[in-house]
């Protein structure tokens, strides 16, 4: 009887409890302490409490405290005008019965990173997989005006409303920096030197996904049909449809960020023509979730990599294809642009230890587009136009307005005649800014391509010492290469 007893009143306590919704204001794992919140904008604070609960954010910049209640659902969300002071800054959230006090918040840039392994690599490297530089970038890490972090990787088959592991906001140091993204940490390591202002880092990724994870249910059911009812979340789950935006990316939205950094598509390289619909289609997505406008967004194409000894030379199983959609893409996504990887490739490893020039060619991206830093270059070369004369191809390139330069002589290039057959062709720059193209098999040449192979090392460069993408003057899909 007496058992009986305590079982019920268990069961109450318990019904009670589910029925009074959050019992307290609760917060997502972004919006804590030590955050950065992007400067001298509009920013959005959000969480969680009991249905119709009224709650006050007194913050320490502002004059008056902000009042407001949650909806039916328990969900409010405010908007905060923040400013440009470097001073640390701390914001009060009281409910009915609650209190949550956020310290040692910064007010500066605020960048999210996703993508694959190249963006997950850590500072540290992986086994075997080292990064250049990265003991004396530990080594020197410390700095209170860097804040890190990171999203851990999980999947969902619906959207979530907050992550759910994760390392939380924290300063620079050394013994978290040496597992961070070592592309967002070189990133926003220079940047917060040069523009001397915070700098907050949210890294998000997980290695070998494909692109279709990240994009939500909405956007990918224009491509594919989604239904994860009976799909096991564990398995394979970074190949998933919409699973990773569920879990790593949906519940950051809305918390307000400068610009965003992408590393990813070797795992959508089979497919370069759906790449180039569903990897805008992504972008464009985000931008509306987020509401802020076109944000900035720069991203990593591809290195060269010797996935096989087999490829062929007019189909995907040439890497070339998709390292071409990326090319492309930069002009189908407004405000964004590419980091070209052309000449720091790794032949026998698909994840190349020069992550701080990868992590260099995004930041010349945003220095110059973001920031207005007008003099420095951000913008590879970039294939133009063409004319035939004397039996060989001149060509012009965009985006190379001081010249173009070869360290010790061009190589890649090959040319064909009507025939479509690409033989190794001759090549050198002319008068520093055209690249004639030339060989003695083709006396008609009609198109040229360059670097057109999985693995290869660029050697084409204009004068910021920024690489020129591979690329074909023809759009051919039944060419082929002499002798194969």
């Amino acid at each position: 009887m007496k058992r009986s007893i305590f079982v019920s009143l268990i069961a109450a306590l318990l019904f009670l409890f589910l029925q009074s919704g959050y019992a307290g204001v609760k917060l997502p794992a972004i919006v804590s302490s030590n955050m950065v919140l992007q400067r001298n904008t509009t920013v959005v604070l959000w969480g969680w409490a009991d249905a119709k609960e009224h709650i006050t954010i007194d913050a320490s910049w502002m004059d008056e405290v902000l009042d407001l209640e949650a909806d039916k659902q328990g969900n409010w969300r405010i908007e905060v005008k923040t400013t440009n002071s470097k001073e640390a800054q701390s914001i009060q959230i009281k409910g009915k019965d609650s209190a949550i006090t956020l310290e040692n918040i910064l007010f500066g840039e605020v960048w999210l990173c996703s993508g694959q392994s190249n963006m997950q690599q850590p500072v540290n490297g992986y086994n075997g997989q080292p990064i250049f530089e990265s003991t004396q970038a530990i080594a020197n890490a410390a700095n209170p005006n860097l804040r890190l972090f990171t999203v851990d990787r999980v999947g969902s088959k619906t959207p979530l409303k907050d992550v759910e592991k994760y390392s939380p906001w924290q300063e620079a140091k050394p013994d978290n920096v040496a597992d961070f993204s070592a592309v967002a940490y070189f990133f926003g390591q220079q940047l917060q030197e040069i523009l001397d202002v915070p700098v907050g880092m949210i890294h998000t990724s997980w290695g070998g996904s494909a692109v279709q994870a990240w994009i939500s249910k909405e956007v990918i059911s224009a491509f594919q049909e989604v239904n994860l009812e009976d799909v096991d979340i564990r398995e394979r789950t970074n190949h998933i449809p919409t699973a990773l935006f569920n879990a790593m990316i949906h519940p950051l939205i809305p918390y307000t960020i400068q610009g965003a950094l992408w590393y990813q598509g070797e795992s959508n390289r089979l497919e370069p023509e759906l790449y180039k619909e569903q990897f805008p289609a992504m972008v464009k997505d985000w931008r509306n979730r987020w509401g802020i406008g076109d944000f900035p967004f720069y991203f990593v194409q591809i290195a060269p990599f010797w996935y096989s000894n087999t490829e062929a030379f007019a189909d995907a199983e040439n890497s070339a294809f998709i390292r071409e959609t990326q090319l492309q893409c930069v002009d189908l996504i407004p405000n964004s642009g590419m980091a070209v990887t052309m000449d720091i490739g790794d032949k026998l490893c698909i994840h190349p230890p020069k992550k701080k020039e990868v992590a260099d060619r995004l930041l010349y991206n945003a220095l110059n587009q973001t920031y207005g830093f007008k003099t420095v270059d951000g913008k590879s070369p970039i294939y133009e136009s063409l004319k035939i004369k004397e039996g060989a191809i001149l060509l012009t390139f965009g985006n190379a307005e001081t010249g173009l330069f070869a360290y010790d002589g061009l190589t890649g290039f090959e040319i064909a005649g009507e025939d479509k057959v690409f033989y190794s062709g001759t090549a050198t720059i002319v008068d520093r800014k055209y690249v004639s193209v030339e060989s003695d098999k083709v006396s008609n040449p009609v198109a040229v391509r360059y670097a057109w192979s999985n693995w290869v090392e660029g050697t084409l460069f204009d004068t910021s010492l920024l690489p020129a993408s591979s690329f074909r003057t023809d759009d051919w899909d039944d060419a082929t290469r002499a002798g194969e």
